[in-house]
Formats: C-alpha cells, structure tokens, sequence
C-alpha cells in the first residue's frame, strides 16, 4: 500500500506543472488509462471470442438438429465443438474481472487515515474543491448538492449519465444481433447460451449502477469508475462494430 501510494505521490509531482493542485486527481485517471492499456490485449481476444462464437451458430443450429432429442449429447458436442475452436464463453468476463484489484487498491488508499504508520498524504489532495477521500455524502453535508465540492459530483453524474447512456444504446444493439441469432435456432440448453443469453439482457441496464458507485465510494476510487466505464465504451464501439 505504502509504494503504490508513493507511485501516486510521484505521479501527482509530475503532473502538478499541468493540473496544480488537481494532480493527484489527473494521476490517477492516467493510473487508470494504463490499467485499462494493460487489460486491453485481453478485450480484444474477448471480442474476437464473442464473433467467433457467433460464427458458430449456424454449426450449433446443424448440432441442435442433429441431437435435439438428446439434451446431454447436444451439451457434450457443443462443448468439444468449442473446445476444437478454442472458443470459451467466459472469456469475456476476464477483463471486468482483472480490474478490480486496481479499483479495491484505490478505494483502501483514499479510505485509510493512515499509511505505514505515518498520515495519509494523499487525503491532502483534491479534484477542484472536493477532497480524493471524500464521499458524496460528506460533499452534501459541506455544502450541499450546489457547493464547491457537490458540483464536482454533479459534474460526474453528468458525465456517468452521458456514458451510461451510450452504453445502453450499444448494448442494445449487442443484445438485439444475440436475440437474432437465438432466433436462428441456437438452443438456450447449450452450455453458455443461456447465461449469455441472462447476462445480455441484464447488460443494458448494468451501466446505471455506476451512478450508485459513484456516490458511495471515496472521490478517487470514484475517478477509477468513470474513466474506466468511459474507456469500456469507446472500446467496446470500436471492437464490436
């Protein structure tokens, strides 16, 4: 905990010449966007996973015909067909999964009142007048929804409900291509179709509950969400289409 806050004590210094007193707050989106760098090899084989896995279908459909009568020996062809293909259907959850040490780190940094047994530091810092360690709760009770540090929250509301809102056309989208291809004759049966199936149609709806995050975590952990959700939504635009 003690190096990872120096990293961010040491990033802040060299951003401070661009951002002033808001460094600390820049360092950690740049902390952000390189998490996301990191993961982004893996986003893409995810995507390339869920467009070979749609290939599939009309092959699944031929298995669906085949042993339609036999629910088990259906799961057991689909599966070695995958397994032949090297196509997992969970390999879309690898990056959303891989991320939130990085989330979990900054939300114990900016909740903790001490590091190494000296004064965090770091609750020092601030985005414009709302301190990295403050919750929304404690913006309203300084000031309420319109003081220096409410605005700051309201200003990410805005920008989380601008994403969410693309993130939900774009999931649509996902989810309505899915629903054809079900349409198409793939069985809800088959092992990762009915998941799938679940988690697409929960999927427009997730990007909402960032809202609730961001009101509850530390003001830094909640820096850590928007970029991120941002992030995934340009990049899911450019690996989908």
């Amino acid at each position: 905990m003690s190096v990872f806050a120096s990293l961010v004590e040491q990033l802040a210094d060299l951003l401070r010449p661009l951002f002033g007193l808001s460094a600390a707050a820049a360092a950690i989106i740049a902390f952000t966007a390189l998490v996301r760098l990191l993961v982004h090899p893996l986003s893409r084989a995810a995507a390339r996973g869920q467009k070979a896995r749609a290939a599939l279908q009309p092959r699944v459909a031929e298995l669906r015909r085949k042993h339609g009568k036999n629910p088990e020996k259906l799961q057991r062809a689909v599966m070695e067909l995958h397994a032949e293909e090297k196509v997992s259907p969970l390999s879309g959850c690898l990056p959303s999964l891989l991320q939130l040490p990085a989330f979990f780190l900054l939300y114990h940094l900016f909740s903790s009142g001490s590091i190494g047994g000296e004064p965090n530091a770091l609750l020092t810092h601030q985005l414009l007048d709302a301190p990295l360690g403050g919750r929304w709760a404690d913006a309203l009770a300084d000031g309420g929804a319109f003081g220096g540090a409410g605005v700051v929250y309201l200003g990410l509301f805005a920008v989380v409900a601008v994403v969410a809102y693309f993130s939900y056309r774009l999931s649509r989208r996902m989810t309505e291509a899915s629903a054809a291809t079900a349409g198409a004759g793939v069985d809800p049966q088959v092992p990762g179709v009915a998941a799938m199936g679940g988690v697409m149609k929960v999927m427009p709806f997730m990007s909402f509950f960032t809202l609730v995050t961001v009101a509850v975590v530390p003001l830094a952990a909640a820096l850590y969400v928007v970029t991120s959700t941002t992030w995934s939504v340009i990049e899911r635009s450019v690996l989908y289409r």
